[in-house]
């Protein structure tokens, strides 16, 4: 795509600033060259892109997401060959950028060959760093070892194996992920919704254990640990060990607030998750093992969201889809804001805040010379209706490295 001028934009900027009328954006190839009044630059050089009056947005960025997922339902594992799941994971893909989200933490399976064909636009995609493989205990929330004998994890050689015991394990298979092509580690600290051998209030691996990952991901050039984390012991033995993120945060309480607080650690709550899930398991979708503890967690999820929101912990945007329909990304503001969030707060945290969660700041996460030209058009105000940001066809283009992915305007 040639040097492209957008004109007549209403830019809200990824910054909590107010948003900037009757500007154009200067798109260099890839860069945010500048940001100008509008109508000030007539030039035959440039691709017009006449917003008519739109709003424009950072791209944004869904900090735990599953692309190579579609349900996690073990018995896909046994049915569809290796080759589906990565041919689903382009139609997951193409709905995660559809729905206005450029950038991802993928949160587990997406290996480095993922990563590398979306690099070269060899599909649709969004920008990713990935986990590779999270870590797990034996029988805890990433061993898909069944009762009946059966082994139900998805495995060829580009995924290292999860499973690991004991300190010395543990930094050994940190090691294999790290070597796989790991950009931040994923360790699940406790059981989760969708175990078949664990509960998300179980803490799983010891403070020593969670302490060598953080030390074998710092010694990897300062990488960051993020941790799956619902019961509130989990949490506090994640942060007591150095761990960057804790991920859903189901069971936090006021102490783990203030610890996260204090480690200027972050939280991403995973709303669309929770919320999707109760309402399958209030319509049979999920196993029976899960549908209890899905009922049961939303409320208390709710409730220990807020108050980690008012005790000052930085939260951003993430939603676990892959274990719920990829496309929902955006449906996390809305519950943001249900959660105590202004508009312009919600979309910080999915845009620059969600940018520097993973350490991509200088980058993405705003409309600012020098960085990436990262943009999503939407045609409503979303600082007057947040949730219109969840409802793809208001989302009239998306603008992912300088190249338009989408274009529904009419």
């Amino acid at each position: 795509m040639k040097n492209v001028l957008i004109t007549n934009a209403i830019i809200i900027d990824g910054t909590g600033k107010k948003p900037l009328e009757n500007r154009d954006i200067l798109v260099e190839k890839n860069i945010i060259k500048d940001i100008i009044p509008s109508n000030s630059l007539n030039n035959p050089e440039f691709e017009i892109i006449d917003a008519q009056g739109s709003f424009i947005l950072p791209g944004f960025i869904d900090t735990h997401t599953h692309v190579m997922a579609n349900g996690f339902k073990m018995e896909d594992t046994m049915q569809r060959p290796l080759a589906l799941h990565f041919y689903n994971a382009l139609e997951n893909m193409d709905k995660t950028l559809n729905a206005g989200v450029t950038t991802i933490r993928d949160a587990g399976l997406a290996d480095a060959g993922v990563k590398m064909a979306a690099d070269k636009n060899l599909f649709p995609a969004p920008r990713m760093q990935i986990c590779v493989m999270p870590l797990s205990i034996s029988g805890g929330h990433f061993d898909f070892f069944l009762k009946s004998g059966f082994d139900m994890k998805l495995s060829y050689p580009g995924l290292p194996d999860s499973i690991c015991d004991g300190e010395a394990e543990v930094r050994k298979r940190t090691r294999e992920v790290l070597r796989s092509g790991a950009e931040v580690i994923k360790v699940m600290a406790t059981g989760g919704v969708i175990s078949a051998n664990d509960s998300p209030e179980f803490a799983q691996f010891t403070i020593k254990e969670l302490q060598a990952v953080v030390e074998e991901a710092d010694y990897k050039g300062g990488l960051k640990v993020m941790a799956h984390a619902h019961g509130t012991d989990g949490i506090k033995n994640s942060l007591k060990a150095g761990i960057h993120s804790i991920e859903h945060g189901t069971y936090l309480d006021q102490e783990a607030a203030d610890m996260m607080v204090e480690n200027n650690a972050y939280l991403v709550p995973t709303f669309v998750v929770t919320n999707l899930n109760k309402k399958k398991a209030q319509q049979g979708e999920l196993p029976e093992y899960s549908r209890k503890e899905a009922i049961e967690i939303s409320h208390v999820h709710q409730e220990n969201m807020e108050l980690a929101y008012h005790s000052g912990v930085q939260i951003v945007m993430g939603t676990d889809c892959g274990v719920v329909e990829h496309g929902n990304n955006l449906l996390e503001l809305k519950y943001l804001c249900k959660m105590g969030m202004e508009p312009q707060e919600a979309i910080m945290a999915g845009t620059l805040k969600a940018a520097r969660c993973m350490g991509w700041e200088k980058k993405l996460g705003s409309i600012e010379k020098g960085k990436l030209a990262d943009l999503v058009m939407v045609k409503k105000n979303p600082l007057e209706d947040i949730s219109s940001l969840a409802r793809e066809k208001n989302i009239s283009m998306v603008i992912k490295d300088g190249k338009i992915v989408k274009d529904i305007r009419k």
